[in-house]
């Protein structure tokens, strides 16, 4: 059973790793221009979050569940706009 100390660390770095796609996002939302994208890169990145979450709800890790949650919603709106503007 995790500690609270735990918890709040796993919260702690959820946080930082999810808020740094946001930055990303925006941009690319903003400027549709995703040149220096790969796309392989953002596919593989997907999946690997997706492995994640499926690992973070396995345990019931809220930390893992919550941060992975977003990150994947960030990752595919990039990835969408990605695959729609090249």
């Amino acid at each position: 059973m995790p500690t609270a100390t735990t918890e709040m660390l796993g919260f702690a770095a959820a946080a930082l790793t999810t808020l740094c796609w946001v930055p990303q996002a925006w941009h690319t939302i903003r400027t549709r221009d995703t040149r220096a994208i790969s796309l392989w890169t953002q596919v593989f990145f997907a999946l690997g979050i997706v492995l994640w979450l499926a690992y973070g709800v396995l345990l019931m890790s809220w930390p893992l569940i919550g941060a992975n949650a977003v990150t994947l919603l960030l990752v595919l709106t990039i990835l969408s706009m990605k695959l729609r503007y090249g």
